[in-house]
C-alpha cells in the first residue's frame, strides 16, 4: 500500500473550497493535460454523497478508466471518493478541510495498491508515486487559484464537458454555474 499525502494551504472560506474540490467541470479543467473526461455518473457539476462519475483520460500513453463513487460525505469537512473500477487493487483518495485564521487547510490523502506485484512495486516506486503526487499538486494549484479569486471566469472547452454542442439545450438542462456559452469559440464560462 502506498500513501500520498498533500496540504495545500487557500485563502478562502471552507465551504468554497470544499465545493470546489468536488466539482467534475473544474476536476477536468485541472486534468485537462490527460484529456481526464467523466463519461459517466455525475458527469457535471457537485459530486454528492453515493454518487459515481466514471473518468476516461490518457495516462503513461494509454487510455484509461477509472471509476470512483463518494463513500463518505461531511459537509463542509470531509469527503471520500473511492475506486469501484479501475487498474489499481484498491484506490482511496480522502479530502480534509479545515479552517486556520483566514485560511482553509485543504489535505489529500491518497491510499492506493497496484495489482501484480513486484513489477507494479517497482512502477509505483520509480514512476507512479511521483506522477500521482504531481497531478495532485497540479490539480491544487488550480483549486487554490479558483478559490482565492472569486471574480475569476474559466474557460472549460466544449470537449471536457461532454456536450458536442449546447444548441438546444434549456436553462434546467445545464449546470446553475454556467455563465455564458460562445458556440463560435466552443467554450463555457464559468463565474463563481
Amino acid at each position: 500500500m502506498t500513501t500520498i499525502i498533500i496540504t495545500t494551504k487557500i485563502k478562502a472560506p471552507i465551504e468554497t473550497v470544499f465545493d470546489i474540490a468536488r466539482n467534475i467541470d473544474i476536476h477536468q479543467l485541472s486534468a485537462a493535460n490527460s484529456n481526464e473526461k467523466a463519461i459517466d455518473g455525475k458527469t457535471s457539476g457537485l459530486i454528492e454523497l453515493n454518487e459515481t462519475v466514471t473518468w476516461s483520460g490518457k495516462h503513461f500513453g494509454v487510455n484509461l478508466l477509472h471509476k470512483s463513487r463518494i463513500t463518505q460525505f461531511n459537509f463542509p469537512t470531509y469527503f471520500v471518493d473511492e475506486m469501484e473500477e479501475g487498474h489499481f487493487k484498491s484506490f482511496k483518495h480522502e479530502h480534509f478541510f479545515q479552517t486556520e485564521n483566514e485560511h482553509t487547510i485543504m489535505i489529500d490523502r491518497l491510499e492506493y495498491k497496484t495489482p501484480y506485484g513486484i513489477f507494479d512495486f517497482l512502477f509505483d516506486k520509480i514512476i507512479l508515486k511521483k506522477y500521482l503526487t504531481n497531478f495532485i499538486i497540479h490539480r491544487n494549484k488550480i483549486l487554490k487559484n479558483i478559490a482565492e479569486n472569486p471574480q475569476l471566469s474559466i474557460t472549460i472547452p466544449l470537449h471536457l464537458t461532454g456536450f458536442k454542442n449546447l444548441s438546444g439545450v434549456n436553462q434546467h438542462q445545464t449546470p446553475q454555474n454556467w455563465h455564458t456559452f460562445h458556440p463560435k469559440r466552443g467554450v463555457i464560462l464559468i463565474s463563481f
